[in-house]
């Protein structure tokens, strides 16, 4: 008896435990549940990195646009695409690291209960902000992709949705989120776990009206009323100086440093170079921005050739500044904004003259890279081929279409200016078909004869899910790196 009744006393003494037993048995270091906050700067910096970073497992857009060239490894400038999984890469990030951490991040925000429902909609709104560029980037990446049955747990098998009705989703999520921001209520969002903007919501939406802006651009082409109504819906509301545009800013200590610092100076490596594409364009414009873009060698900016694997002391360097440690990240800027406007204008979208814009985006762009001496400035605008382009965009147009000599003014002019925002340099060169990148030499073997314009579908996908990335192959017409993305179509005549 007495065994007994010691047996149940003990018994409640760890009933009375349990409580305090699980709180000293929880892992500060590996929380099983993450505030909302977290979660969405942690996407937040997920995303900026993965667009930002040279390395070539995953982040090879440099190479691809041609504004760098390889040195010892030139297979990424051959275009292998396959040895280092890199489209697989890309994929996971986007949709692991990114998507899911802002998916948590709504789930746990529409569960507090304590939360204010001012601020709750503020923050429910700028996430959906944030997944709307993200999508966009998959798009624009792959073609169709998983979608609406993607993120899902209960749906291990996600069918590929259509990238136009993607975009179209996409559009009304963006209005949405638009309609839903506040600024007049008084309301916070998420204050300093917001690594962008600090939580300020007058500049999200900004920001959300910008990219409907870009998102409307992008798809000019292949859908001119969908574009012309985002140009027109969007164009008071976006961007109105260099203070407004989306930055990111990195630390001087790791580990929220600049990816670039980390590849390309931590790591000790000497793989890349600027390339001989931009720098002779530039070369051939005399443009100011080569001093902050590259250095010198023997006091001439030389690039090297596309695809060979360049012998890193026979060329110009990229900047120091470009490498520091706390470099910011543009993530959307006033410059690429004019842009915008100005092929707007020009496609007869918004009622402005498009050379305002054009000379207002140059302009801008310059003055991020520290070019503002007047003198400069003009002798730019003098220059033969810049003139033309100003002239080629000197009135409004109509109809939704560009002529060529506009799409090449517009083309030429935002790659150059995209220069360290690798990726939206290489969106913009398929849609506008300017500067006519061509494949490396036919020397140097590369996988294809002509500039990659999406991303094969990962290798764990097609064992994975093999039925729905093989219909999605089919519907985009080839899982190839030559097919393209639904907005990506020759204007006509060409």
């Amino acid at each position: 008896m007495k065994k007994i009744f010691a047996f149940l006393m003990l018994a409640l003494v760890f009933v009375g435990c349990t409580d305090e037993w699980e709180e000293d048995l929880r892992d500060p270091k590996n929380p099983t549940a993450v505030p909302a906050p977290m979660l969405f700067s942690n996407a937040q910096r997920n995303l900026v990195d993965q667009m930002v970073t040279p390395n070539v497992n995953s982040g090879i857009f440099r190479l691809i646009s041609q504004h760098w060239a390889n040195t010892t490894y030139p297979e990424e400038s051959r275009y292998d695409l396959v040895s280092r999984n890199i489209p697989q890469n890309f994929w996971f990030t986007l949709y692991r690291d990114v998507l899911m951490d802002f998916r948590e991040a709504s789930i746990v925000i529409n569960e507090d209960q304590a939360l204010n429902a001012a601020v709750k909609a503020n923050q429910l709104a700028i996430i959906e902000v944030m997944e709307v560029y993200t999508w966009s980037v998959l798009v624009n990446t792959f073609g169709d992709i998983p979608y609406s049955e993607a993120l899902n747990r209960d749906i291990i098998y996600p069918s590929y949705d259509d990238d136009a009705a993607i975009y179209e989703d996409l559009f009304a999520r963006l209005d949405a989120a638009i309609a839903t921001l506040n600024q007049n209520s008084g309301a916070a969002s998420f204050g300093g776990a917001d690594l962008i903007y600090g939580g300020n919501v007058a500049r999200w939406i900004m920001y959300a009206n910008s990219l409907k802006l870009k998102l409307g651009m992008t798809v000019a082409d292949v859908n001119p009323s969908r574009a012309q109504q985002a140009a027109s819906e969007a164009a008071p509301n976006v961007f109105k100086s260099t203070a407004d545009q989306a930055v990111f800013r990195y630390t001087a200590t790791t580990p929220n440093v600049n990816p670039v610092w980390t590849n390309l100076v931590q790591s000790g490596r000497n793989d890349f170079v600027p390339s001989a594409t931009l720098i002779n364009r530039m070369n051939e414009l005399n443009d100011p921005r080569r001093a902050a873009y590259f250095t010198q060698l023997n006091g001439a900016y030389v690039g090297g050739i596309y695809g060979n694997n360049n012998t890193y002391a026979n060329f110009s360097k990229v900047n120091p500044t470009i490498t520091a440690p706390d470099r910011p990240a543009i993530v959307l800027g006033y410059d690429e904004v004019e842009f915008y406007l100005a092929e707007a204008a020009a496609r007869g979208f918004i009622s402005a003259v498009p050379a305002d814009h054009f000379r207002r985006a140059i302009t801008t762009s310059m003055e991020i890279w520290g070019i503002t001496d007047a003198a400069a400035l003009t002798s730019y605008f003098a220059q033969p081929d810049v003139a033309a382009g100003l002239a080629a965009l000197a009135a409004p147009g109509s109809g939704g279409t560009l002529t060529d000599a506009q799409r090449r003014a517009l083309g030429v002019q935002k790659w150059i200016a995209l220069y360290e925002r690798p990726f939206h340099a290489w969106t913009e060169f398929r849609r506008l078909d300017y500067p006519q990148l061509q494949a490396p030499d036919p020397q140097y073997r590369p996988a294809y004869n002509v500039v990659p314009v999406r991303y094969p579908y990962p290798p764990t996908e097609r064992t994975l899910n093999p039925d729905a990335v093989n219909a999605a192959a089919t519907a985009i017409g080839g899982d190839e790196a030559t097919t393209r993305i639904f907005w990506d179509v020759r204007p006509a005549g060409q």
